[in-house]
């Protein structure tokens, strides 16, 4: 084994070698702009450009011509609901989001609502984490424009019934976006079953390169249009204008084709390690309680509580194991996860959460050995702890009324 272990395959995904060995002849050799439309250069890079636009649009069952390259899936879910706002803002100014979307949601709906006056409703979640298709239906006016529901979340790993709310967006003729940059590559996406018209996600999530990610713009039933957050030479049919960076675009090409190959072998694996993880941990601790969906989630994904620990304290315990307590982009706060308070999870329980990410490159041995630290952290910590100590006596520790100074 090799310290330290990377058990946070959420935030990002170590890049394939393989996708790197496809990137780098476009670095130096093959370093044409892919908008040089009168020499072999340009001519080569465009190709090359192409020929990723496919094997991204296989992976999600899409056209080719309905992919627009990106700088990551954050601008990607930027540029689909304010690009959506501006183009249909004659129709309405209603949009319908969860309140577990990822802060590039939240953040970008806030905005419209503060600098736009666009009216969001945020849909409360279940005690798994599941948005009900029901409260999707019930919270469309006749303003609504877009509906932004995510695929799978990225902390507790829920996936969401994507195909119903699909069904109910084409019903009443409303566009809607998906951010499934956690979900793509790990389980089959496919967006005309799932009736999706916008898609964002990432190259990094899937074992390529930082620096690219892709929005998927239906073309024809109905024909999406977004107006453009970026004006510049007209690239991506209008609608993301930039010298396109072909050495990340093919590389990002590469992990979708990989994804594409070895989904249905690479899932199971990982489902596996994942539960056995699970059971090791459960089975030896006490007051461990899993949080999200226990089997609508990513097969890569656990998030569990441990009562009278605090999340930091068994993350200082474990430095040799990259773990994460909440999502990568709230880790700065001190704030509980606001995905894990939308769930019901009370503070204490959400501060002392911890995600684990497995991923492609993750052994069986690396998670015994996980299994066996993390006990011994969570059983040293809870020696410390007077609270556990009182627990452990039978103290109801919600009705005591505690010493102010």
């Amino acid at each position: 084994m090799k310290f330290p272990l990377y058990l946070d395959n959420h935030a990002t995904t170590p890049m394939d070698p393989r996708v790197l060995e496809a990137m780098l002849p476009y670095f130096v050799e093959k370093f044409g702009n892919a908008a040089s439309r009168n020499h072999a250069f340009g001519w080569e890079a465009e190709e090359a450009v192409e020929n990723a636009r496919k094997q991204l649009a296989r992976l999600i069952h899409a056209d080719p011509k309905e992919i627009v390259f990106t700088s990551g899936a954050t601008e990607s879910d930027n540029l689909a609901l304010k690009g959506v706002v501006e183009m249909y803002r004659e129709k309405g100014d209603h949009i319908i989001t969860g309140l577990t979307e990822h802060r590039a949601v939240l953040d970008t709906a806030k905005a419209l609502e503060t600098k736009r006056g666009i009216k969001v409703t945020y849909l409360p979640v279940d005690k798994t984490g599941l948005v009900s298709p029901d409260d999707v239906r019930q919270a469309i006016t006749d303003k609504t424009i877009l509906i932004s529901i995510m695929l799978a979340n990225n902390e507790i790993g829920t996936i969401n019934p994507m195909k119903e709310i699909g069904k109910i967006a084409k019903e009443k003729g409303i566009l809607l976006h998906c951010d499934a940059t956690q979900g793509v590559g790990k389980i089959p996406v496919d967006v005309q079953e799932m009736g999706i018209d916008l898609m964002s996600f990432t190259a990094h999530k899937i074992y390529g390169p930082k620096g690219i990610g892709a929005l998927y713009v239906r073309k024809k039933a109905p024909r999406v249009r977004i107006a453009p957050m970026i004006d510049g030479g007209g690239h991506e049919r209008g609608m993301r204008s930039g010298t396109l960076p072909v050495p990340l675009i093919v590389g990002f090409g590469k992990a979708c084709e990989l994804c594409e190959q070895e989904m249905p072998t690479e899932s199971v694996r990982l489902a596996k390690m994942r539960d056995r993880l699970q059971a090791g941990i459960m089975k030896a601790l006490e007051e461990v309680y899993l949080n999200g969906h226990p089997t609508q989630r990513l097969p890569h994904n656990l998030n569990i509580s441990f009562a009278y620990v605090e999340g930091e304290s068994l993350l200082m315990g474990v430095k040799e194991i990259a773990l994460s307590s909440g999502s990568a982009c709230t880790s700065a706060t001190l704030e509980p996860s606001y995905v894990l308070r939308a769930l019901g999870v009370g503070s204490d329980l959400a501060h002392s959460s911890i995600r684990f990410g497995l991923g492609r490159f993750n052994t069986d041995e690396e998670i015994d050995y996980t299994i066996k630290r993390i006990i011994e952290i969570v059983t040293k910590l809870r020696e410390m702890s007077p609270l556990y100590e009182m627990a452990k006596e039978g103290v109801d520790l919600k009705n005591v009324q505690w010493a102010t100074h």
